[in-house]
């Protein structure tokens, strides 16, 4: 079996990296409720660099559907303003001229289909990115075989595990997608 086996490692880490990514990737989903998360791909254009929103401001949730972003420096308020204007988070930030703040309202069923849509093409592209390093680990493995470094019966059971590791990371996948699909739904 593929668990315990240092010949497996560097494609388990792979596929739990590919994992990893896609429940960052749904943390920037909205899902109706103000999550510090759904400004992690915002970058603010600061002295001409393009900066996380995290990195020049503090983010809070006073309550579940507000977010309050505090500048540390109060002449980024407006580049912060715009980056988030020019986002596809669909909010419309409050200058208070100090703070901005982000009311999240609730979904509306044409908003949660686009989400839901949102979160299928991250979940396709999660799968084929586990099917490549499945592909990537076999090409390694058929080279080994040719070279005569193990036995076609090896591949064989390398072909078996890595299909069983590949099932596996795809099974998790589709787990994830439901969660935050019934998490949408449920708002």
């Amino acid at each position: 079996m593929y668990t315990d086996d240092a010949t497996y490692s560097e494609y388990l880490e792979k596929m739990n990296k590919t994992l990893s990514s896609l429940n960052s990737q749904f943390a920037t989903v909205r899902a109706g409720r103000a999550n510090p998360a759904v400004l992690d791909q915002i970058r603010v254009d600061y002295w001409g660099t393009p900066t996380p929103i995290n990195q020049v401001a503090t983010i809070s949730s006073p309550d579940p559907r507000t977010l309050l972003v505090q500048p540390w420096d109060k002449s980024t308020l407006k580049p912060i303003e715009k980056a988030i204007l020019a986002s596809d988070l669909g909010i419309n930030p409050q200058n208070d001229g100090s703070n901005i703040r982000l009311n999240f309202p609730q979904l509306t069923e044409e908003r949660r289909a686009e989400l839901i849509k949102q979160i299928r093409k991250y979940t396709e592209g999660a799968k084929t990115a586990v099917r490549n390093v499945r592909r990537d680990a076999m090409e390694k493995f058929k080279k080994q075989q040719k070279a005569s470094v193990i036995t076609e019966d090896d591949l064989k059971g390398v072909e078996k595990d890595l299909q069983q590791m590949t099932d596996d990371y795809t099974k998790k996948i589709d787990e994830a997608t439901a969660k935050k699909e019934k998490e949408l739904s449920a708002i």
